[in-house]
């Protein structure tokens, strides 16, 4: 298993399929908080939760699960107040401000 010890700042993350996820700002106990300059974070840091992690080949950290897979669990969380709440509603289509209760 991989600790939190062992992953550092501006590593490559990839899939267990080699795609590219992301590149490590820092790890935040539990979670490794991905830089939002990478060019497919969109402006935002993402979370993975460091169970993802099989393992780390020299400067980058392995996922257990494809790039996709990974992109499509990872968790959202900014200063400017976005959380996965927010994110998980503009995905859903809901308009921010609006009540989330459904029909």
């Amino acid at each position: 298993m991989v600790e939190a010890k062992d992953i550092r700042e501006r590593m490559t993350v990839e899939g267990a399929d080699g795609g590219h996820v992301g590149i490590v700002d820092h790890v935040e106990g539990t979670r490794i908080k991905l830089t939002r300059d990478d060019p497919g974070a969109g402006g935002k840091h993402h979370y993975l939760h460091i169970d993802m992690v099989a393992g780390i080949r020299g400067d980058t950290v392995v996922l257990t699960r494809t790039a996709r897979q990974a992109q499509d669990e990872w968790g959202v969380k900014s200063v400017g107040g976005d959380s996965v709440a927010e994110r998980s509603d503009e995905i859903r289509g809901v308009e921010p401000g609006s009540s989330r209760a459904g029909p």
